[in-house]
């Protein structure tokens, strides 16, 4: 994961995939509404331990610089927020579990508007004039950016599961896939042309005919999941 940041600058296009076991651990910070935080397990965490959902978000998310883009897919159990990204989108496009004020998912719409123009300047303008305005300090800014994990890079999460959720293993073709990898490698090669909101639909509807598992989209500032999936 830090390979895959390191120097990361505006324009790159960065993705991860990590398909294999996850969990979950009880919560230490008081940032996840169920009470525990999500993990996955590398393959030597007998050894080194599990990571936690908090770690991965300050190892990939968070040296991000505005303008870069990172895609990631976690086909894992518990997998919904195992990017810890604040907006997480239905099948109509829309946000349902946002953790900010209204006002504030304005602010980072004007964030993500300069982004579109290539205003570097303004996204960040936009983040931290939002955040002051809604705490009213710059302390209270960053501790508000913190609490909610928003960034000015445009970090997209496609998850196997919700949070309370196992993803399956399962068997195509003869060979052992993760049920969440098979969905999307099938998905995009019917339709390679798909917005954000028709693949999400698309995976739940191949997912469906076999598995109680609902796949998630979450990403790092409110996004138009009308336009075309780009990874």
């Amino acid at each position: 994961m830090e390979w895959l940041v390191r120097g990361a600058q505006p324009h790159d296009s960065l993705f991860f995939h990590y398909s294999g076991h996850g969990g979950q651990t009880k919560d230490l910070d008081g940032d996840e509404d169920d009470g525990y935080d999500e993990v996955i397990y590398p393959m030597d965490f007998q050894d080194s331990g599990h990571i936690v959902d908090d770690l991965i978000h300050d190892v990939m998310v968070k040296p991000l610089p505005p303008g870069c883009r990172l895609t990631a897919i976690f086909d894992s159990c518990h997998s919904g927020s195992a990017l810890d990204l604040p907006y997480m989108y239905s099948t109509e496009g829309k946000i349902k579990e946002p953790n900010l004020a209204a006002e504030a998912g304005q602010g980072l719409l004007s964030a993500v508007s300069s982004y579109a123009r290539g205003d570097m300047g303004g996204v960040f303008s936009s983040v931290t004039g939002l955040l002051k305005t809604a705490t009213g300090s710059s302390q209270k800014a960053e501790r508000y950016a913190r609490a909610t994990k928003t960034s000015p890079a445009d970090c997209i999460s496609w998850s196997g599961c919700k949070d309370s959720q196992t993803s399956a293993d399962t068997q195509e073709a003869g060979r052992a896939t993760g049920a969440m990898s098979y969905a999307f490698i099938t998905a995009l090669s019917q339709n390679p042309q798909q917005s954000y909101q028709q693949l999400l639909g698309s995976l739940r509807e191949i997912l469906r005919a076999k598995y109680s598992q609902q796949p998630q989209l979450s990403s790092s500032h409110p996004m138009d999941t009308s336009l075309l999936f780009i990874a």
